[in-house]
């Protein structure tokens, strides 16, 4: 009998075990990640920002883990030997109505405790000389690293503590009792005393699997990016990121420098047609009907009518895309821009059509449902790794640092 089971082998589940086997060294972990190789899903897919929490509402699990996450995580990166570079980025108004958008997130930065600064306009350009901008944010913490370095350290970490990572182990049942909970995969029966389920773009279901009926269900957003070409990189210096809409959920295409050295342009934020849906072809029969049968689904689409619209035209028309990038970079052509990769964003949803806008956390009987962690969950990944074991009774006085 394994003391503690982790569904999830992306770098929140990886986190939550390293935080476990740091208070209770000789704990028995098991994690158990459905596909061949850990880090596959979002952990893998993203933009490999280390963000500074500026975006979120205050007092949030958001503000509050992305802030401690940016430096836990640098802290553990250079310990580690992890590449990764507190480079800075620029949030760009370019026109006078996103200016006063431009003067709340300051205020918001400075409410969450980020060391922000304005720029006018040439302090801008000394900094990004290629942007359109009329003033800008400067956010120094926000950084660059690669989330699945980061992933494979934790692993060998936890390894190294006898946890035990078992791979290609899909949970197809739970039966969470009092005294333990029983989890069947298609080849081996594993029991344990408590279960945390960190399953990301599978999370709701496997809390569902688990018996709890929770207010939200994993929608999956695909971004999708273009990649600068090699001789265009010189246009991006760091991060560059347009003012975000405050009437839609989502950032707007940015610029990111990655730390293997290519920039990223986009996304653009799409509706998935399954749970895992990478490219535009992906179909999901079971994953389709679930969503759009979904109330909260059809009330999020009437109600961001036009711009769900313009996302969805942009994503085949690519010079609609190339149109949104030149808002912030003018001298950018389509020829400049050749297809990326593409990641999906397991985004809770309600049934009243809110998406939820901050870390969903349900505590069980024997269990922990960490249900919504799109980012800055990668940010804030060590954070909240430390936050689950402090909601697991016999862990919850024992305090110390991930390293």
């Amino acid at each position: 009998m394994y003391d503690y089971i982790i569904i999830g082998g992306g770098i929140v589940g990886l986190s939550v075990g390293m935080s476990i086997l740091k208070r209770h060294p000789t704990a028995k972990v098991l994690i158990l990640e459905k596909e061949k190789k850990l880090a596959q899903h979002q952990t893998g897919n993203n933009s490999g920002v280390i963000h500074s929490g500026i975006y979120y509402k205050p007092g949030s699990f958001k503000a509050k883990f992305a802030k401690a996450g940016s430096e836990s995580m640098r802290q553990f990166a250079a310990k580690h030997g992890i590449r990764h570079d507190i480079c800075g980025k620029v949030i760009v108004a370019t026109s006078d109505k996103e200016l006063v958008h431009l003067e709340n997130l300051y205020n918001r930065g400075l409410e969450n405790g980020i060391a922000v600064e304005k720029l006018s306009k040439e302090q801008l350009l000394e900094k990004e000389p290629h942007v359109n901008g009329l003033e800008a944010i400067h956010v120094p913490t926000a950084g660059i690293i690669d989330y699945k370095e980061v992933s494979e350290k934790l692993a060998e970490l936890i390894r190294l503590q006898d946890g035990v990572i078992e791979n290609s182990a899909e949970v197809l049942a739970i039966d969470e009792g009092h005294e333990h909970v029983i989890i069947e995969t298609a080849t081996k029966t594993y029991t344990g005393k408590f279960l945390i389920n960190c399953a990301g773009l599978q999370s709701d279901r496997i809390a569902k699997m688990a018996g709890y009926a929770i207010d939200m269900k994993i929608v999956p957003f695909r971004g999708e990016y273009f990649v600068l070409k090699e001789d265009k990189q010189n246009l991006v210096n760091n991060l560059i990121y347009p003012v975000p809409n405050p009437d839609f959920p989502f950032l707007g295409v940015h610029f990111t420098r990655m730390i293997n050295g290519k920039v990223d342009v986009g996304p653009n934020a799409v509706p998935a047609f399954k749970r895992e849906a990478y490219k535009k072809t992906d179909f999901n029969v079971k994953d389709f009907a679930e969503m759009i049968s979904y109330p909260g689904f059809l009330k999020l689409a009437m109600k961001y009518p036009l711009d769900g619209m313009a996302e969805m035209y942009r994503s085949f028309v690519k010079s609609k895309f190339v149109q949104s990038a030149q808002v912030l970079i003018p001298t950018i052509a389509a020829e400049d821009l050749i297809p990326g990769p593409s990641g999906v964003r397991a985004q809770g949803l309600k049934a009243d059509g809110t998406l939820v806008d901050d870390f969903f956390i349900v505590n069980g009987k024997k269990s922990i449902h960490v249900c919504n962690a799109p980012s800055p969950a990668a940010t804030a990944a060590l954070e909240i790794g430390k936050f689950v074991a402090d909601q697991i009774p016999e862990l919850a006085n024992i305090q110390v640092n991930i390293g």
